[in-house]
């Protein structure tokens, strides 16, 4: 029998009109961006959905813009198909936070507020910090380490073969940038990111962010979720709250969390958010794996056309 798991998309997918047509398409959808205006005193939804980039992009805007979308999606795939079962979740740095609730860990309201505050420290760390992060294309981990450790900065992504992002301080990412290139990087290019994401310039968020995370219930994972940290899954609720607080300046290991779902037998995998980062990056890493999204009414139509085939 395939065992199936669904994958939340990170920070960075957001884009200005994300979830409009599912909540002018679903009843279920206003619903959800209803509750979730009202559970952070402000309209999100008009965030998402009229913009500007520019706020939309601000962390503590993209963070639970994604969130919301992601579950939303989820929501109307579970309607559109409720026979719908799913074996574990996992989900991109932010999107872990959607794969945990997707799990039972936590509620929807609490995970909304969770992530809203945890891009506001972020920000704070990256006004008070002159950080960046780099993709590294077409260089293996081992040259890409060295290359961190000779420029100072730290491997912030394994997302996918040949597909690293590192972080740390501008002016040595700018020198790692550099080392990549004469190391044979095929690319290595700045990233339009507000800081140094996944590195230990947003140490200053860890204590705000563990402070907030122990005021809300964590409840044992429904089914497994695959920890960023380890690319394991997550073990009992004090666990899970500490390995929450560690993934802010930890290495997002995104490639083994998808070694390990393949090596337990998972052959359907549905990605739920914005964008199509994640099928990207399973798809380098095995090209067998069936790979599903819901993104927009489009693709969800696709996708339950799939599944509904099997």
């Amino acid at each position: 029998m395939s065992k199936t798991a669904l994958l939340f998309a990170g920070q960075g997918a957001q884009v200005v009109g994300m979830g409009k047509d599912f909540v002018e398409r679903f009843p279920t959808a206003r619903d959800w961006f209803g509750r979730a205006d009202a559970a952070l005193g402000y309209s999100l939804s008009a965030v998402c959905f009229e913009g500007p980039e520019a706020e939309l992009t601000k962390t503590g805007h993209a963070q639970p813009g994604i969130y919301l979308v992601s579950w939303v999606a989820l929501q109307l795939l579970k309607e559109a198909v409720p026979s719908l079962r799913f074996d574990a979740t996992a989900g991109l740095s932010l999107g872990e936070f959607t794969a945990l609730a997707a799990a039972g860990v936590l509620s929807f309201e609490d995970g909304l507020k969770v992530v809203r505050e945890r891009g506001r420290f972020m920000q704070e760390a990256c006004e008070v910090t002159q950080g960046g992060m780099a993709a590294i294309i077409g260089l293996d981990e081992a040259p890409t380490r060295e290359v961190c450790s000779e420029a100072g900065v730290e491997l912030a992504n394994l997302n996918c073969p040949g597909q690293l992002v590192i972080s740390g301080e501008s002016g040595a990412i700018a020198k790692a940038v550099e080392l990549a290139k004469v190391r044979g990087a095929k690319r290595a290019l700045p990233l339009p990111v507000a800081g140094a994401y996944h590195s230990r310039l947003m140490a200053s968020a860890q204590p705000k962010l563990e402070q907030v995370l122990g005021s809300v219930p964590i409840n044992i994972p429904a089914v497994p979720v695959i920890a960023n940290v380890t690319g394991q899954p997550h073990g009992v609720p004090s666990d899970i709250h500490r390995r929450m607080v560690e993934q802010v300046t930890s290495s997002v290991l995104w490639e083994a969390s998808m070694r390990h779902l393949l090596a337990e037998g998972f052959t359907r995998f549905i990605e739920l958010g914005p964008g199509t980062a994640l099928t990207g990056f399973l798809r380098r890493i095995d090209r067998a794996a069936e790979v599903l999204n819901v993104a927009d009414v489009a693709s969800l139509e696709k996708t339950v056309q799939a599944l509904r085939a099997v």
